[in-house]
């Protein structure tokens, strides 16, 4: 039976929804040819080593599309899943829903998007057992070497610094 990733997210805010759609068009074009398709937070993914099934922000799938047994809704074979920051959301994806998405065999890189600064997280998987992290920031190129691709950070939060100070110009003059 899968278990829900059933922790409250609360409404994402326009600045997420920014990046989630910036990074949804990006890594798309990014894919344009390479045999991979992205996929929005509307597929569910099951890990059926933990029986956790959850939503990520952007799930990538090359190859076959392959279906949990249990879950005929779910994919079990992503390539690679993107994940975006918030600040209830923070500590459980870098550690317990990673550890989860670390069970599919198929997965080889997590992508974390952060939501607080232009930085983006990229954990690889040299081997069966050990993952790498890299981190890349504000005019870096992001390679994706499991899909055959690269990534400009700035081009996933382009707008975002200039929504956020709307954001807080308009929290100001509603707040007082």
């Amino acid at each position: 039976m899968a278990r829900w990733d059933g922790r409250g997210h609360g409404r994402p805010t326009p600045d997420h929804s920014l990046l989630k759609t910036n990074l949804g068009r990006v890594v798309g074009n990014a894919l344009s040819g390479r045999g991979c398709r992205a996929f929005d937070s509307d597929l569910r993914v099951r890990c059926p080593a933990t029986g956790l099934a959850t939503y990520p922000d952007l799930t990538v799938g090359c190859g076959p599309f392959v279906i949990d047994d249990e879950d005929k809704d779910a994919a079990v074979n992503p390539t690679v899943i993107f994940e975006l920051l918030s600040k209830s959301t923070a500590s459980y994806d870098r550690t317990e829903k990673f550890d989860h998405y670390a069970t599919l065999e198929m997965l080889a890189t997590y992508v974390i998007v952060d939501n607080a600064r232009p930085r983006i997280d990229v954990y690889t998987r040299p081997d069966e057992d050990s993952w790498v992290r890299r981190r890349y920031a504000s005019g870096a190129r992001v390679p994706l070497p499991a899909i055959g691709a690269e990534i400009a950070v700035d081009d996933i939060y382009d707008g975002w610094a200039e929504l956020r100070a709307r954001l807080a110009e308009e929290a100001e003059r509603v707040n007082g």
